[in-house]
């Protein structure tokens, strides 16, 4: 769940904060005032794209913050404990900060962190619905991702794919062997050759590194016993030495002390140098005990970084790249082995498009049992918003040749009444009946969707009346087992939240400024008599408004 949302410096926000709460909670604002620019940030901070045009005109950097609830034993906490990332118990912690150069930066838990973490962190945190949802449902490749997530076969539907891309990589690799099979021979004998002498050196992963390390130490033994030993003698073994100098001044100006107060700061500095300086004494006797002076292992030493070097020069790598060298070359020798042997190869391929067939048998099972049970949540949902009669349909068509993405293709088909046919979403006339069809998908979908928070940035748009009640009574039915944050510009679904903040656009000191504020009852009706009857509100539309939100 988001407990706090953060904005600083942050397009036309200075600053901001948002405390959503459980339940329904709904954002209001007169059109153009800035209510998106929270989801905006939201999705900012679970990895969206960065640029310098987000960064507020004059600031130096946008700075965006979220802290959300981390349950013990959630997937989010095993998530922070497998990554790294812990923090507070309990809680999980997102920062990003822009600066006006475009250049980002992430933390989680206060720890820098990849993009990557960040928006895997994301997947646990929050399910953001856009405005134009419905844009993108209609390209066939986000309905096939859609069904995938709903119907749970996203890692059926990657799997798919690699299976995919093996069977016509070994296939290429077959079709090659047979045309260039001479010049592969050539290049599979000079590879042998190669990684024969990595095979002897034997580099590793991390060696380089390790070894330059330890030759440093080695090869500066003598200087680093000899500076111990000659520190220690000047500290406090040689005629004159500091330590019992400085003990003995202190000790004197200990005695004066009792006749002059200001003599007593100075001793405890001296008493605190003496014990400081005494400490390094017995560090260093510790030290030089260990340090080694070992010409046998300085010449292995040697010889092993004059190896990795020549190594080197010959593959024209660095030397810490050599391992990573010798696994790529001993991965493209087993393809060229492969490719000396056709029957060999040709079993490999067979193979490939077995593993390929049946995963793709697989995600076509878990499609179908996905396509039907969407079909018929749609279905339902249309009949609630102003669409009785109204079918939704997921269609599965058998691809004429097998695909990465599988062996069917997905389309999303409607009706908008039992009396007509179903078409292709994407042909749907009606951009009302289209938003009202991405609005119930969306509703469904977001019932299974395993993160504890919900936006939803105007996805109401394009209705009204009873169907915007309708809507509203969902979200909130819905925010009973999850967090909903809801941006809308309908009274009829504001007033069905358990909460509602109200966003304002104003000018401040000769520049344009965003606030948030949470509104009381009081409040929340002038607001909803405002989106109910415009700039001019009277005692009938604060009625309306008053009965809209009902009982305190």
């Amino acid at each position: 769940m988001l407990r706090v949302l953060s904005v600083r410096d942050y397009v036309i926000a200075e600053r901001v904060e948002l405390e959503p709460g459980a339940g329904f909670t709904v954002l209001t604002g007169e059109t153009g005032a800035g209510k998106s620019i929270l989801v905006d940030a939201l999705e900012l901070l679970v990895g969206g794209r960065a640029e310098s045009a987000l960064v507020r005109e004059g600031a130096e950097r946008a700075e965006l913050s979220a802290e959300f609830e981390a349950a013990a034993g959630s997937a989010l906490a095993a998530w922070i404990a497998q990554a790294g990332l812990e923090g507070d118990p309990g809680s999980l912690i997102l920062r990003r900060s822009i600066d006006a150069a475009g250049r980002s930066r992430c933390f989680v838990n206060g720890h820098a962190a990849t993009l990557a973490q960040v928006r895997e962190a994301g997947e646990f945190l929050v399910d953001i619905h856009g405005q134009h949802a419905h844009q993108s449902l209609l390209r066939q490749a986000a309905q096939r991702e859609l069904l995938d997530a709903h119907g749970g076969a996203a890692d059926l539907a990657r799997a798919c794919a690699q299976a995919f891309r093996d069977w016509k990589r070994l296939q290429a690799l077959a079709a090659e062997a047979e045309q260039q099979f001479t010049r592969r021979e050539a290049e599979r004998a000079d590879l042998q050759d190669r990684v024969a002498v990595l095979d002897k050196l034997a580099p590793a992963a991390g060696e380089w590194e390790r070894l330059a390390a330890e030759h440093q130490r080695l090869a500066h033994g003598s200087s680093l016993l000899a500076g111990a030993q000659s520190s220690l003698e000047t500290l406090s073994e040689a005629e004159g030495a500091s330590l019992p100098q400085l003990s003995a001044v202190a000790g004197r100006l200990k005695s004066l002390a009792q006749h002059d107060a200001q003599l007593v700061e100075i001793v405890e500095l001296l008493e605190s140098a003496e014990a400081q300086a005494g400490e390094a004494v017995r560090a260093l006797r510790q030290y030089a005990t260990r340090v080694e002076l070992d010409p046998e292992a300085l010449r292995e030493a040697e010889a092993r970084v004059e190896a990795l070097h020549a190594a080197g020069r010959r593959f024209r790598v660095r030397p810490e790249e050599l391992a990573g060298l010798a696994q790529s070359l001993r991965a493209r020798l087993k393809d060229l082995e492969l490719a000396a042997s056709p029957d060999a190869l040709q079993r490999e391929v067979e193979a490939a498009e077995a593993r390929y067939g049946a995963a793709a048998k697989k995600l076509s099972a878990k499609r179908k049992a996905a396509a039907q049970a969407l079909s018929r949540a749609v279905t339902d949902g249309m009949q609630q918003l102003a669409m009785k009669g109204g079918r939704f349909s997921v269609a599965l068509r058998p691809l004429e040749a097998p695909a990465a993405a599988g062996m069917e293709e997905v389309e999303f088909e409607v009706s908008s009444h039992h009396s007509l046919p179903l078409r292709a979403l994407a042909k749907v006339a009606s951009g009302g009946e289209l938003s009202r069809v991405s609005l119930a998908l969306q509703l469904v979908t977001a019932k299974a969707s395993p993160v504890s928070t919900l936006v939803f940035d105007e996805v109401d748009a394009g209705i009204g009346g009873a169907v915007a009640e309708t809507v509203g009574r969902a979200l909130k039915k819905l925010g009973q087992d999850r967090q909903v944050l809801c941006v809308t510009h309908l009274p009829q679904v504001a007033a069905q939240g358990n909460a509602q903040w109200t966003v304002v656009r104003a000018a401040a000191r000769g520049k344009v400024v965003v606030s948030v504020a949470r509104l009381d009852r009081a409040g929340r009706i002038e607001e909803l008599a405002r989106m109910l009857g415009g700039a001019e509100i009277t005692a009938t539309t604060r009625r309306h408004a008053a009965e809209m939100l009902g009982a305190d």
